[in-house]
């Protein structure tokens, strides 16, 4: 299509800066979170991934689309995002996986995208005024109006997100890693397990922050038996499941709008052990007493460095998300265990005293690179260590 026949599209931040594009996927108005990522691949995780709930993402990558859409590497069941922004998005895609183009997705699920605008010049500007609201638009042209219009929008402070993305029943996964040519493989016993031993399986109950399914495809794998439990279960509830480990999954937007996920942390401190992921891992930061608080404009990508600082070794990471923990707020309770080369905030602490641990980035990638995935075994030998019983 000739660029004279594209519908435009329209692009403002609530401090003013505006661009003029060219409208992909759904026509409308949105607003959300004005945030970048700097991934080369992984357009289709990146977009079905529940934590970009509020958020619009603009991919610093210039082409999208070239390979298009495929069920399969989906995160969850359905698009997150508020909007989509890039450089480019390819209207023909050629792989043997796909099966839709990026735009007829982002049409079906009624994402707005914008192409066409200088995405360098708007990482640029996130880096230099961080993070803000914004809104995209293909019914209106005025930038005045647009400008007026996010500016009454609130911004995700304080917000439960959560709430809107986690699962409304609890439910078992029973799908592991994908392989060429074999598509998900089933369950299977602990790989710690000696040759000729009865297979061990781990009960894990996993709170639903806005979990992604890779990470349950590594427990999966890793030898557990999974049990996705909705946000607002209470202790109470989750430990009558008798599982013989906890973990706090990823998730959307500020940990403080979630409340009732950090009283119920609270109270399962000490009663099996714990493994946290990305928002996992703040609301049990704030369930110990310590406090979070807002990057200026997080980390999102693959390509994040972090140190292990038990072994000194620098691993390649991938990251989703906009608050850190402040270590210092949780006085001798935990030690730091991984540290961002980048900025120097905190990736990874453990408990001095009760097994419990947990990152802030995702060890599960997808996408993104697999350096961090020994974890899930350490969870796996955290639990044996603790086993309250024989299972049957």
């Amino acid at each position: 299509m000739r660029k004279e026949e594209r519908t435009k599209a329209y692009l403002a931040l609530v401090d003013g800066l505006f661009f003029e594009g060219y409208s992909f996927g759904a026509q409308g108005e949105r607003t959300g979170e004005v945030i970048f990522n700097t991934s080369l691949t992984g357009y289709q995780e990146i977009l079905t991934d529940p934590s970009y709930k509020g958020q619009m993402v603009v991919m610093t990558y210039p082409l999208c689309g070239n390979y298009g859409i495929n069920l399969e590497d989906f995160e969850s069941s359905r698009p997150w995002v508020e909007g989509f922004i890039v450089k480019e998005a390819n209207a023909y895609p050629s792989n043997w996986r796909a099966q839709e183009s990026l735009d007829a997705f982002l049409k079906r699920h009624g994402i707005v995208g914008i192409q066409g605008i200088d995405t360098r010049t708007l990482t640029r500007h996130i880096r230099d005024r961080g993070a803000q609201m914004g809104i995209l638009s293909t019914e209106d042209p005025d930038p005045q109006s647009l400008i007026g219009k996010v500016r009454s929008v609130s911004d995700l402070i304080g917000r439960d997100l959560a709430k809107e993305v986690t699962c409304e029943q609890s439910y078992r996964w029973e799908e592991g890693r994908w392989e060429l040519g074999k598509g998900y493989s089933l369950p299977s016993p602990s790989p710690s397990m000696a040759d000729g031993a009865r297979p061990t399986i781990h009960r894990v109950v996993a709170y639903d922050f806005g979990i992604k399914r890779n990470i349950l495809r590594q427990l999966t794998s890793a030898g557990c038996r999974v049990t996705v439990v909705p946000a607002g279960t209470t202790a109470e509830e989750l430990l009558a499941l008798q599982p013989d480990g906890i973990f706090l999954s990823n998730g959307p937007g500020d940990p403080e709008g979630v409340s009732y996920a950090i009283e119920n942390i609270r109270k399962l401190l000490g009663k099996r052990p714990i493994f946290g992921i990305c928002l996992g891992h703040q609301l049990l930061a704030l369930a110990m007493g310590g406090k979070t608080y807002k990057l200026k404009f997080g980390h999102h990508g693959g390509n994040q460095p972090v140190m292990d600082l038990a072994t000194g070794r620098v691993e390649i990471t991938a990251q989703n998300h906009g608050f850190a923990v402040d270590l210092e707020s949780l006085s001798d309770q935990v030690q730091l265990t991984h540290l961002n080369l980048n900025d120097r905030t905190v990736e990874g602490m453990e408990h001095r005293e009760l097994p419990i641990f947990s990152v802030q980035y995702h060890p599960e990638a997808s996408p993104g690179p697999h350096d961090a995935g020994y974890l899930f075994g350490r969870f796996i030998r955290l639990m044996e260590g603790r086993r309250l019983e024989p299972r049957s």
